[in-house]
Formats: C-alpha cells, sequence, structure tokens
C-alpha cells in the first residue's frame, strides 16, 4: 500500500509542479490564444518539465509517505516512534519524523547504491550496453520502490527510536 500510495503521491506532484510551471511561462509569454500549435507547444513543455518536477516530488512524496507508515495499522503491526524518554509518540506529525526522514533516506541512498552496483555487473556481464542506457529517473523510481520496501523492513531494527508493536 506503502508504494501506490508514493506512486500515486509523487505522480500527482510532479504534474501539478509541471503545470504551474508551464501555466507561468504560458503567462509570461504573454497568454495567446489557445489553438492546436500552441497546445502542441504547452504539451511539450509540460514534457520537458514532468521528469524534473518528478526529481523533486519524489522527495516529497517519501516525507508523506513515512508518516503515512507511522500512523497506518498494517496486518496488525504498527511502526511506533519514541521521544526522548522513551514513551510512544500517539500522533506522529512531520515535525516528529525530521530526524527519522533523514536517516530513512540516507539508508535508501545506501541500498539503491547497492541496486546500482548490482545492475552494473548484472549488464555488464549479460550485454554488451552501455550502463548508461539503463540509468534515469524512471529507473531510479523503480529502484527508490524497491529500496523502500527493504528499508521499512530494516528500520526498526536500524533505528533505536522505532519500534514495531502488535495492536
Amino acid at each position: 500500500m506503502w508504494a501506490v500510495r508514493f506512486l500515486f503521491c509523487s505522480i500527482f506532484f510532479a504534474l501539478l509542479f509541471a503545470s504551474l510551471i508551464t501555466s507561468i511561462l504560458y503567462l509570461k509569454q504573454g497568454a495567446l490564444s489557445l489553438n492546436k500549435e500552441i497546445l502542441e507547444a504547452l504539451f511539450l513543455v509540460l514534457k520537458f518539465w514532468f521528469p524534473i518536477a518528478l526529481s523533486f516530488s519524489i522527495l516529497l512524496a517519501l516525507f508523506r509517505g513515512l508518516k503515512y507508515v507511522f500512523n497506518k495499522n498494517i496486518y496488525h503491526h504498527k511502526l511506533v516512534l519514541l521521544d526522548c524518554k522513551d514513551n510512544f509518540i500517539d500522533d506522529i506529525g512531520y515535525g516528529d519524523l525530521v530526524k527519522v526522514f533523514r536517516k530513512w533516506l540516507m539508508l535508501l541512498v545506501w541500498i539503491i547504491a547497492s541496486f546500482i552496483v548490482v545492475m552494473i555487473v548484472v549488464i555488464k556481464l549479460f550485454t554488451s550496453l552501455n550502463f548508461l542506457l539503463f540509468l534515469n529517473i524512471y529507473t531510479i523510481y523503480i529502484l527508490i520502490l524497491l529500496a523502500g520496501y527493504f528499508s521499512l523492513i530494516l528500520l526498526s531494527s536500524k533505528f533505536k527510536k522505532i519500534k514495531v508493536i502488535r495492536c
């Protein structure tokens, strides 16, 4: 469920940011009357800005998704965050997740880096293609989804202030 939420949230924010940038550029150019050529040009501008906006919206979606993971019961288990006195924080807000997010993001980076190393080895061993052909925002997006799965499993064992409790 986390992956679906992450997917829709990041695509929504990327479309929102790309549409906003496209609208601002359209208005700065004088807001000409819409015809087929201008609509095609606006679509090309939106298509250009979408991967760039996706890069930024992924971070926003990861941060929002982390709050969702902490506030949701998953198969009668729940991740809980402990405060400084080892008490459970009942309603976790975004301010409580800043330190956890930084550590989780670094864990994601290391897992994704290991996936990329494995991907390089597999591509070099079994094909004659260049590795850089496969490395784009969409491949990294898939690697983030895979790394997110593994990092959520490792989250409670890696960080002392996160526990898994049975509900």
